[in-house]
């Protein structure tokens, strides 16, 4: 699969005429500029407007008003300008919450590790953030999509500590995370989205029992590794707070066994996610249809 057989919506042009804007116009002006030009997409993306309102239909428990749709737009509109922002030297930190104690574990033990990821909040920003500031090798398995300068430019900035796997063959995975774990790196997955996922559990979130990815698990008995889930939180200007799960780490007790504690751990960090987002429903950037009710 070539690049420009999946992209993101949006002109090609598009990213980089808001970096262009960042730079010379005025913040006062430019953030109105932004949100009439999320109105405009918010009226051009009938398909990512539905699935908005069916997300914010399901956490919230009643029926989204146009205005939450809009806002829920907006912050990923916000987001992605972040992701920008630092992609072209902008300071942020990732700073870990009390809790994070399975994060806290990996980075003083200094062993490879497979990170579970979300899209919500800065997740996806923070991944970038964990090589330089803690010295860890990252490899993120990702799909190559088309029309996606943000994560083009952030890749090149942290080049020195972030690689990419591209799911987009899928014959070639395997092998590419054993050499990356064999390199001494640890690999971030994401865990909330069914696309290339070869293996899925069904689990209680959001008012149903739905599917979700579970490979992470998989590779952790595979490659005897131990897992821990993580989000980014917004805390305020040029900051993100990383929470964290404890550590799943695979034991001797069997494939069944393992599995069976991996199914609690996963559904106790999807316990917390679900508090997040009831609390402020605007984190998860789900702009395609939800997690599948199990069969």
């Amino acid at each position: 699969m070539n690049a420009t057989a999946t992209r993101n919506p949006g002109p090609s042009w598009g990213y980089r005429f808001l970096c262009a804007c960042d730079a010379v116009v005025p913040e006062f002006i430019f953030r109105p500029a932004r949100m009439l030009g999320t109105w405009v997409a918010l009226a051009n993306m009938p398909a990512q407007r539905a699935h908005s309102r069916a997300y914010l239909r399901a956490v919230t428990g009643r029926e989204p008003t146009l205005r939450e749709v809009f806002r829920h737009f907006f912050a990923f509109e916000e987001f992605l300008m972040l992701r920008l922002r630092v992609a072209h030297g902008l300071a942020h930190r990732g700073d870990l919450a009390p809790d994070a104690t399975g994060f806290r574990e990996i980075l003083a033990s200094g062993e490879p590790a497979l990170l579970g990821t979300f899209h919500l909040g800065h997740s996806d920003l923070t991944g970038f953030l964990l090589g330089p500031q803690e010295r860890r090798r990252v490899y993120m398995v990702r799909q190559r999509v088309g029309n996606s300068h943000d994560t083009e430019v952030l890749g090149a900035r942290f080049a020195s500590w972030v690689t990419f796997i591209w799911v987009n063959d899928a014959s070639n995975l395997l092998f590419a995370l054993k050499d990356a774990i064999a390199a001494g790196g640890s690999v971030a997955l994401k865990c909330d989205r069914l696309e290339f996922s070869a293996k899925t559990e069904a689990f209680d979130f959001l008012g149903a029992r739905r599917l979700f990815p579970f490979t992470i698990y998989h590779l952790a008995l595979i490659f005897h590794r131990p897992v821990v889930l993580c989000l980014g939180l917004p805390a305020g200007p040029g900051h993100s707070t990383v929470v964290s799960s404890p550590l799943f780490r695979p034991d001797e007790a069997g494939k069944p066994a393992n599995l069976a504690r991996a199914r609690v751990h996963f559904q106790e960090f999807l316990i917390r996610i679900e508090g997040y987002l009831r609390h402020d429903p605007l984190l998860w950037f789900n702009f395609i249809p939800l997690n599948p009710p199990a069969p």
